[in-house]
């Protein structure tokens, strides 16, 4: 990591609880490739103090996480459509004083899909509601899956989400769809984290199994399905590639698969 100087150009993250993993991913890189950037991750609450502060400070790139991924929406000059079809931000872009928004989630998972060959006949069973759901809902949309059910406990959520997008809600999983997708903190790291997300004979009657908890990657979902002989996405893949994506549009770097690996193994440690 080059010495801090006054030329030195500073990316964030703001979340409202913010972790070492992108921080970790994006100072590996620069350190890596030798660029004179740095990366800091924020909380806040003041989100439209900080947004004013990365545009003032001209701090180059912002990541969003939860909770603010809606709130920034009215404090940005410009939204792309990966963010825009799911109304939700997870980066920011500053070019010289404008403010530019995407959502490199939706890109992963659009990436993910195409690079495992998914059907797009396949029926599909996405578990969740919240903000990751409708980016994830949002990428089979735009890949062109007809078939797909939203299983949520949260009525008004979980309706709203498949409504947007045509699909069908439903208020909990039952087996019979070709491709599972938890996007619930269920086998996340803390107090979920022996819970799999779905049960034996969902998993056993699909297909493809996706997890989109990150850390730890191998959850008791991703396990069983390994197990049961299906074809995994993991959380690793996604938030892995949404920082390449965003570690990109920072620095006008594109990324290499190796380089994206060694980055992402190394910020799990």
């Amino acid at each position: 990591m080059p010495i801090l100087n006054k030329d030195m150009t500073l990316c964030i993250s703001l979340a409202g609880r913010s972790s070492n993993i992108g921080t970790r991913f994006h100072n590996y890189l620069y350190d890596e490739l030798g660029l004179n950037f740095i990366y800091k991750a924020f909380t806040t609450d003041d989100i439209a103090g900080a947004i004013g502060g990365v545009r003032a400070l001209g701090i180059r790139g912002c990541s969003v996480s939860m909770p603010f991924k809606e709130a920034v929406i009215p404090l940005v000059d410009e939204i792309e459509e990966s963010a825009s079809v799911i109304e939700s931000i997870n980066t920011i872009v500053n070019d010289s004083g404008r403010l530019i928004a995407s959502n490199t989630d939706v890109e992963a998972v659009s990436a993910l899909l195409e690079s495992h060959e998914l059907d797009r006949d396949a029926a599909v069973m996405v578990q969740g509601s919240g903000g990751m759901a409708r980016a994830v809902v949002g990428a089979f949309r735009s890949a062109g899956f007809g078939d797909l059910t939203v299983a949520a406990r949260n009525e008004s959520a979980g309706s709203a989400l498949a409504d947007k997008y045509g699909y069908r809600h439903i208020s909990a999983p039952a087996p019979g769809a070709d491709i599972i997708v938890n996007v619930t903190p269920l086998g996340m790291s803390g107090a979920d984290a022996d819970a799999q997300a779905f049960d034996d004979a969902t998993i056993a009657a699909a297909a493809t199994v996706f997890d989109v908890v990150a850390f730890p990657s191998e959850t008791p979902l991703i396990v069983a399905a390994r197990t049961a002989g299906k074809q995994v996405i993991t959380g690793a893949e996604v938030i892995a590639l949404q920082a390449a994506g965003q570690f990109e549009k920072y620095t006008g770097v594109a990324l290499t698969a190796e380089q994206v690996a060694r980055a992402s193994d190394f910020s799990r440690r």
